[in-house]
């Protein structure tokens, strides 16, 4: 929990992860390439104070973590979101099985989402099955620019992804981040467009599609489908850094989701450990729409607490105490109790 001027925020960092990038788990120079541009944006994008070194950042490990979420971070509950990426590290670039052990022993802090490729056809759909049970999944995390051996990419409406996400809704996992962002290096920019999002949200409404990254640079063409489809959200992820390096940027994105996508459809993330949560918390309470923007309205606290976490406990059923969560009004039945949420109305 995060309190400033009276006023208490319920955060849920709906966007975190625990890798492995040593040199020891390279299996050739695409490992040290995706690495190396994760830790440029992190140190560019990053507060000189805050900023880690190389080698802590390839491998931090669990009690890190759990330190600089919980202790330090104000995380009142935080989501794991693995990227596999096979191909370029020898165990996997997400420690998928020490991220699910350490939610599995805090379950009241941590939700582990796992991931999948539908390339992998029917012996991926057998695994999904026997992941879905052993951990209890409610979400998962896409990465459709991933390479598999001569592929370098996927779109979510392939034959094969339908199947997927249609055995999803079988197994109850409801929630479908996928990235949508930023291309990594050596990753291909045209594998993260965000047009297949478009197709699958009008075709499986019993998901819900939370795009990470809001679509970036994308983000005129995610903000023209989000405000269409009900059930698309988008995650703050790489977007919560520019607060800083570009302050009137970041500002021009919140207030672009605000106006098309509402307070209600909008997650905050640290995207953990390309950045640490505590000063994009402080942060972005502190900030305000510049004036001479007008276009934009001003962002109320209500607003904030909406994005900082109840939005995203909302979408996985977290038990927010009664104290943090938004008055509603009895009568109004597009009020979502956790969240205060009402789906956002074009006028």
């Amino acid at each position: 929990m995060y309190e400033k001027a009276g006023e208490k925020y319920y955060v849920v960092d709906s966007h975190v992860a625990l890798w492995d990038a040593r040199e020891s788990n390279l299996k050739n120079v695409h490992g040290k390439q995706f690495i190396d541009c994760f830790y440029d944006y992190h140190k560019n994008l990053s507060p000189e104070e805050v900023v880690w070194d190389y080698d802590t950042y390839t491998y931090y490990g669990s009690d890190r973590f759990m330190k600089d979420l919980f202790e330090d971070g104000y995380v009142d509950h935080a989501i794991f979101q693995p990227a596999l990426l096979m191909d370029f590290y020898k165990n996997g670039f997400g420690q998928t099985e020490e991220a699910f052990g350490l939610a599995k022993s805090n379950p009241d802090l941590l939700t582990y989402n796992h991931a999948y490729d539908p390339r992998h056809e029917e012996a991926g759909l057998e695994q999904l099955r026997r992941d879905a049970e052993r951990m209890s999944l409610k979400g998962v995390k896409l990465y459709t620019a991933e390479w598999y051996g001569d592929s370098r990419g996927y779109k979510l409406d392939d034959k094969w992804s339908r199947r997927y996400l249609e055995e999803c809704i079988e197994l109850g996992i409801k929630n479908i981040h996928v990235h949508k962002g930023p291309t990594i290096r050596p990753l291909d920019r045209d594998a993260f467009d965000v047009a297949d999002v478009d197709h699958v949200a009008t075709d499986y409404l019993d998901l819900n599609f939370i795009v990470e990254h809001v679509g970036l640079p994308r983000l005129e063409d995610f903000c023209w489908i989000a405000t269409q489809e009900s059930n698309v959200y988008g995650g703050l992820a790489v977007a919560m850094p520019f607060i800083h390096t570009r302050p009137r940027y970041f500002a021009q994105i919140i207030g672009e989701l605000l106006y098309w996508i509402g307070e209600d459809k909008i997650l905050f993330s640290s995207d953990y450990a390309l950045w640490t949560p505590k000063w994009l918390i402080e942060r972005f309470v502190d900030f305000q729409i510049p004036a001479d923007l007008t276009e934009y309205a001003p962002i109320t606290t209500d607003q904030k607490k909406k994005i900082l976490g109840l939005n995203a406990a909302a979408l996985y059923d977290l038990d927010v105490p009664n104290e943090l969560r938004l008055p509603t009004d009895a009568g109004d039945a597009d009020v979502e109790v956790a969240a205060g949420a009402k789906e956002a109305v074009l006028s």
